[in-house]
């Protein structure tokens, strides 16, 4: 008779909730993932990019609100997942609540760090799909890239970081990657 298998603990949002002040993790299917601090070029590329996002949406009078992070996103109707996008835009109202969005955001951006890779290209896209995101951007700035994932019309593009990206959310934003290069000098 073989031995019985060890049972894998499985952890909730109230876990996430319980851990330390200034302890940064994410939670799929259960799983905890502990995040490290971000680099400044890494907050600095989310800080560019989410002024653009804001200040589209502002000129357009949107209904879209965008966050960054940290912000919370409660992807399923579960307690098992949660993450922190670096930027998150939500369009429907109904979905955001006090402790952040409750649902998929229609597009969400991660910005890769050396720590954080094989969630953003692998685990995290697998969940967004699967939850609802209807756009993900990958910004890789170690490999000078940009992968963009239009769910809607399941269509993959890479980009890199001369070149002016689509939105596919919207009708007429685009974003000039060579100008946020140079301003960041990468």
């Amino acid at each position: 008779m073989s031995p019985a298998l060890a049972q894998e603990k499985l952890y909730t949002v109230d876990d996430i909730y319980s851990l330390p002040d200034g302890q940064r993790a994410e939670l799929v299917d259960g799983q905890i993932y502990y995040m490290a601090p971000p680099s400044r070029k890494h907050q600095e590329i989310s800080g560019e990019l989410f002024g653009i996002i804001r200040e589209y949406i502002k000129s357009k009078n949107g209904s879209c609100r965008p966050y960054i992070a940290p912000f919370a996103v409660f992807l399923d109707e579960n307690d098992m997942n949660y993450v922190e996008p670096d930027i998150s835009v939500i369009c429907d109202p109904d979905k955001l609540n006090d402790k952040g969005c409750s649902g998929a955001p229609d597009w969400i951006i991660e910005i890769v760090s050396p720590g954080s890779r094989r969630m953003d290209y692998f685990t995290k896209l697998f969940k967004y799909r699967t939850a609802g995101v209807r756009e993900y951007w990958i910004v890789d700035p170690d490999r000078n890239r940009i992968t963009v994932y239009d769910f809607e019309s399941e269509d993959t593009q890479d980009y890199t970081f001369s070149s002016s990206v689509k939105v596919s959310i919207y009708e007429d934003l685009i974003i000039d990657f060579s100008d946020l290069a140079n301003l960041l000098d990468l």
